[in-house]
């Protein structure tokens, strides 16, 4: 059965397009490195529950929006053989170097990573 890394983020609306291209190179990356899947996906349909939500969850803010990010591997061996050569990537460190131009609040970011129990 496969692995995924999950992520959920607030993003700026206003810097959801710098998100965008700061995602589609780091999907590059994982997917060189041997991830099977990379996804990036902006919210569309979530509401602010009133005791849990996507929101709720990264205090979202009104001027922000929720993105769900999920990476998918082979196996959770391949998954932490990937993230081990993306993380050392000197094309990451580049993205993620200068914190004032990452286009998130890594602080309010939520991950994990998840064995896949039904595939259909």
């Amino acid at each position: 059965m496969s692995y995924v890394d999950g992520f959920v983020v607030p993003v700026p609306k206003k810097k959801l397009s710098a998100y965008k291209r700061m995602a589609a190179k780091a999907g590059k990356i994982w997917r060189e490195f041997g991830a099977t899947a990379f996804y990036e996906c902006a919210a569309d349909d979530v509401s602010f529950g009133k005791r849990t939500s996507f929101p709720r969850s990264v205090k979202l803010k009104p001027s922000e929006t929720v993105v769900f990010s999920f990476i998918i591997y082979r196996s959770r061996a391949e998954r932490d053989r990937i993230n081990a050569k993306v993380m050392k990537d000197p094309r990451l460190a580049r993205m993620m170097n200068n914190k004032n131009d990452v286009p998130f609040d890594m602080k309010r970011m939520i991950y994990g990573g998840f064995k896949a129990i039904v595939k259909i």
